[in-house]
């Protein structure tokens, strides 16, 4: 053949070739779900009968996270978390039930399995060697504590500082531990975990069915040992796991009916036991149900920003302001909760409200370092100190202070939040592909198609910018398909491959689906193109929020930090405003855009871009101040009140930074207006102080000037008032102390007592008189005839006395065998 012709076949080839390329590169499809007909040949799913996957978490290591993510995990292992074992006392060695061989000894409660869970994902995520080494003494003890019988862990004699469970009967701390040997299983196969498990489960099998998961916690959050249960059997094939299982659904609170419960976190850590259950009931209703508590709870108190709600400790009817705030426990058992849900369903509207969590909430609940924590974050939180906010928050303490050293439960729970978030980052498929659920700068490394190991690395700085690039590494072609995730703030995204233009037809919540012949070197970039918008928050006095992409914007308010106590190793912080944050949007309607500019900067030389310092980008907007909008008597920013706000202030330039990097933040906004429709903000209503007050004690969650300050309760388990107790004293002889700046005339003493029956132990006293000063001596009060020392709830027990001069008031209270009190109220007049 000529040369021509050799030159004319090889052209035709290369044409061929490159047409070839481009058409695949221009194939893409998008899907609801995966289809889950099928089952992954490589990683462990569900057995039969369970439903199918929709995703199939890859085991531990196989994604390394990188940028701001893998950052996040060191400074969790330099800060308080990684260093707990110095700081906690759960956590000392000696005499602890989690080490011992007999399952005495102190601390055995959840505090070291809740501290080991994330410990040991963040030393497992970092490859950390010392920290696995001082991970593996803790479950090496859990392993050898296991007797004949199969109960593992601290044994007779157990109690824990929240419950009253003794021993065997309280489940709670062993479900967590679970975890802890899951995880450690699936990172390095040791083969004591599934022997171990077996008889621990065949042990719970035989515990009778009214003894079994007995007591508020482990009632409560059952649904993670039922998701012990299925990762077993799913690795073993026992089929009585599944009788077990089936009990352990029968036992647990009913999630599947309603929200059961309005702890915040067992909110956030157990709504969604019913669609774990529906693995095995294959009941839609069942999966409906973790949808519908979610919409709930969200729906009635989590009208604001941040993807939390209302709950500090518990959701309060009458509490749904974005000044209330949420466990940083919430938090973190939200985010795994909605990782399982979406690996359960496939639907990627668990990932949205994950990502909510994950950029909006975590990271503002710690300081930038993460060598100090707070219990409580709100949406809208402009003072972070150490004084008691109850009962604006629920409970009293320090619950805002910036603390390693305290917040227990928040303490040692928070630091698996991280850790999971980076192994959720990729999922494999049923169809032996990958899905890229959360961007995040990462490699993974995993087998696809028919076993071919294949590596993925994503260049991204999301959620600091909206686009991704993918490049493959593989030692030969493989046909395998990749799901990208489109979120839900993103409708139109866009898709390269090999810089090739792909044709894409995906909605919001889809996934984009590229199935090809990858070759090394293969590279995809998808960009989700983000638009400033407004989120209107209409049940919540009609306040919005500033939304771009997957963060949502806080003023930016200048931060004091002054040190709180603590030690020098490990202080403890305040965090005050240096600015006003006082502010509605003004916001021009016909041209919404014009309100909004996005600046942008480097990225942080340290990958830390958490801070209002090192944030990257901002938006830049307009507002006025609202002088009447104060602290209210809580030292709370003051409820909001209903939009549009009248403001005659002057108009000013205003700065938001992304809400996860604010520890100080207004993110639920008033609106500014000036029509007919626009309101007056009240002047703030500020208690007066009636006398001193004082007492022989005080629990210091309560606050002894409650009883002064004017305010009426509605009844005596009135829980929107300031309250003194006498907590934790019972049957105790106590007294309050009511002195006068001015000499004053008594002719009645009034009290109205606190009673928190049915939730509390706090009841109406036994017994109570009273004395009036004259000089330095105590004259006692005898009531006028037909007038008793009355011990009534839900009213004043006024007693009318013969006409006095008084410089203070003396109140004896006499409290119930066996119970604690507390005053609302005291009058005197």
């Amino acid at each position: 053949m000529c040369d021509w012709k050799w030159h004319l076949l090889l052209a035709i080839s290369i044409c061929c070739t490159f047409l070839g390329t481009v058409r695949a590169a221009a194939e893409a499809t998008s899907v609801d779900r995966p289809d889950a007909t099928t089952r992954n040949a490589h990683y462990v799913s569900n057995r039969e009968p369970l439903a199918p996957s929709a995703l199939i978490k890859l085991p531990i290591g196989s994604i390394k996270p990188g940028g701001w993510l893998r950052r996040q995990l060191e400074l969790q292992a330099a800060g308080f978390h990684g260093h707990l074992g110095e700081i906690s006392s759960f956590l000392k060695k000696e005499h602890n039930a989690w080490l011992s061989a007999t399952g005495t000894g102190d601390h055995g409660w959840e505090e070291v399995p809740y501290w080991l869970k994330g410990y040991l994902n963040c030393a497992l995520v970092l490859d950390d060697k010392p920290m696995l080494a001082e991970a593996r003494l803790w479950l090496d003890g859990a392993i050898a504590s296991q007797k004949p019988d199969g109960w593992f862990g601290p044994d007779e004699g157990r109690s824990g500082v929240a419950t009253p469970l003794k021993g065997r009967e309280d489940l709670w701390p062993n479900m967590i531990m679970l975890f802890c040997l899951q995880d450690y299983h699936d990172a390095t196969g040791d083969d004591r975990v599934v022997p171990m498990m077996l008889k621990y489960f065949q042990y719970l099998r035989g515990v009778p069915e009214d003894r079994y998961l007995v007591g508020y916690w482990p009632k409560m959050r059952g649904g993670d040992n039922l998701f012990s249960i299925y990762w077993l059997y799913n690795r073993t094939g026992e089929s009585w796991l599944l009788e077990l299982a089936a009990k352990n659904h029968r036992q647990t609170a009913r999630w599947d009916k309603d929200v059961i419960d309005w702890h915040n976190v067992n909110m956030a850590q157990a709504f969604g036991e019913p669609a774990t259950w529906w693995m095995q009931s294959k009941d839609s209703e069942d999966l409906r149900a973790a949808y519908r508590n979610w919409r709930k709870i969200r729906e009635t108190y989590g009208q604001m920003p941040g993807g939390m709600f209302a709950g500090d400790e518990n959701c309060r009817p009458g509490f749904t302001d974005p000044r209330q705030c949420v466990e940083t426990c919430g938090m973190v058992e939200a985010m795994l909760s909605h990782e399982t849900l979406v690996a359960i369903s496939g639907d990627l509207l668990w990932a949205d409200y994950c990502e909510d969590v994950a950029y909006n909430s975590l990271p503002a609940a710690l300081t930038a370092d993460l060598k100090a924590l707070r219990y409580l974050t709100g949406a809208n939180q402009v003072v972070s100190d150490a004084r008691s906010h109850s009962p604006g928050i629920q409970n009293g303490g320090p619950m805002f202070l910036m603390d390693p050293n305290s917040h227990r439960c928040c303490q040692h729970n928070f630091g698996h939040g991280w850790p999971y978030f980076a192994q959720h980052l990729w999922f494999a498929t049923p169809d032996n592909g990958l899905a890229a659920v959360f961007y995040s700068d990462c490699r993974v490394t995993a087998k696809v198609a028919d076993g071919r190991e294949v590596s993925i690395q994503q260049q991204t700085h999301y959620p600091f910018e909206t686009a991704a690039r993918f490049t493959v590494t593989t030692s030969g072609p493989v046909k395998f398909p990749l799901y990208l995730r489109v979120p839900v703030w993103c409708d139109r995204p866009v898709v390269t491959v090999n810089g090739q233009s792909v044709s894409v037809d995906a909605r919001p919540r889809q996934y984009i689906v590229l199935s090809r012949d990858w070759v090394d070197g293969d590279s995809v970039e998808l960009t989700l193109p983000a638009a400033v918008t407004l989120r209107p928050w209409t049940e919540n006095q009609r306040s919005v929020s500033v939304d771009r992409g997957p963060l949502t914007y806080s003023l930016q308010i200048g931060e004091k930090h002054e040190r709180k106590g603590g030690t020098d190793a490990w202080p403890a912080w305040e965090i005050l405003p240096t600015t006003a944050w006082n502010y509605g949007l003004v916001i021009d309607e016909k041209k919404r855009e014009s309100s909004f500019s996005v600046g942008m900067r480097a990225w942080p030389a340290d990958a830390s871009p958490w801070t209002p310092e090192t944030v990257p980008l901002w938006i830049d907007a307009r507002g006025k101040r609202i002088p009447q909008w104060q602290l209210d008597r809580h030292g709370l920013c003051a409820t909001l009140q209903p939009s549009p706000v009248r403001s005659d202030e002057p108009l000013e330039a205003i700065r938001l930074i992304p809400m996860g990097a604010a520890r100080l933040r207004v993110s639920a906004f008033p609106v500014i207006g000036e029509g007919a429709d626009a309101h007056v903000w009240p002047e703030p209503a500020l208690p007066k102080r009636n006398f001193r007050a004082s007492a022989s004690h005080c629990f210091d969650s309560d606050s002894v000037d409650a009883i002064a300050d004017g305010l009426e309760p509605a009844s005596s388990a009135d829980a929107s008032i300031p309250r003194h107790t006498f907590w934790p004293h019972k049957g105790t002889t106590e007294w309050l102390l009511a002195e006068f700046d001015a000499p004053r005339g008594v002719r009645s003493i009034g009290v109205y007592w606190f009673d928190d029956t049915g939730h509390g132990q706090c009841r109406v006293p036994r017994s109570w008189r009273a004395w009036t000063r004259d000089g330095d001596q105590w004259t006692p009060v005898e009531p006028l005839p037909n007038q008793a020392f009355g011990t009534d709830k839900d009213r004043f027990n006024r007693v009318e006395i013969t006409p006095r001069t008084t410089t203070a008031a003396r109140v004896e209270v006499v409290l119930q065998a066996d119970f604690s009190g507390g005053v609302l109220e005291l009058r005197i007049e």
